[in-house]
């Protein structure tokens, strides 16, 4: 398992990146890769997604092959795009889901903020709101996209959308749960670690309980 930091980067390019990455994973010539990053401002629409969902179009947006709705992406956002071979972990994509937001619910704990499920809606939840988006895509059961986990996120641009096509659907960061500052460097070293250390339960076929 390899973990690659790719600083800011535009979403194009970090596309082109994971298409590559993933055609190499799946003829065997490449490692699972974990690609950590942040965009520059940038509202997706996934496959499910409906134009309608942008309220403001300020931002540009891109259509994209990841399931989900619309969300934003921009700086001090913490964005992974994990590239696993899920034909030889179980071809489980339920699970897989699960994991992602097992993996962010623990990174959120250490800095002592109770995230959890909603049964039913894709993601990680706090009280206060929304902490993290999940949309991924599958090709030849090498995924792609991932998570979208609110670090020190500029909250506006979620008021000009319907997040994850939810009208009103409220919002929060890290920092914002915290009462201080919570760099994405931060976050971005828990999420690692979380990811290595969860990533074998992909095989057990561990339950990740709703709670």
């Amino acid at each position: 398992m390899k973990i690659r930091d790719l600083g800011l980067i535009d979403f194009a390019a970090a596309f082109a990146i994971q298409e590559r990455l993933a055609a190499e994973v799946a003829a065997g010539g490449a490692p699972e890769t974990l690609l950590l990053l942040e965009h520059p401002p940038v509202y997706t629409i996934g496959r499910g997604g409906r134009g309608e969902n942008i309220l403001d179009p300020a931002i540009a947006a891109v259509e994209t092959n990841r399931g989900g709705d619309v969300t934003y992406h921009g700086p001090g956002q913490l964005v992974g795009y994990p590239i696993i071979d899920l034909g030889r972990r179980g071809r489980d994509l339920h699970h897989y889901l699960r994991f992602l937001e097992e993996v962010l619910i623990r990174a959120a704990a250490d800095f002592g903020v109770a995230a959890r499920r909603v049964p039913g809606r894709t993601g990680v939840w706090t009280e206060q709101g929304k902490l993290a988006s999940i949309g991924v895509g599958v090709r030849r059961w090498v995924t792609m996209h991932g998570f979208a986990l609110n670090v020190a996120t500029d909250p506006a641009p979620f008021s000009r959308i319907n997040p994850c096509g939810i009208a009103g659907c409220p919002v929060t960061s890290l920092d914002a749960l915290c009462g201080r500052a919570v760099s994405p460097e931060e976050a971005k070293r828990q999420v690692a670690g979380w990811f290595r250390a969860v990533l074998d339960q992909l095989l057990t076929k561990e339950v990740f309980r709703v709670h």
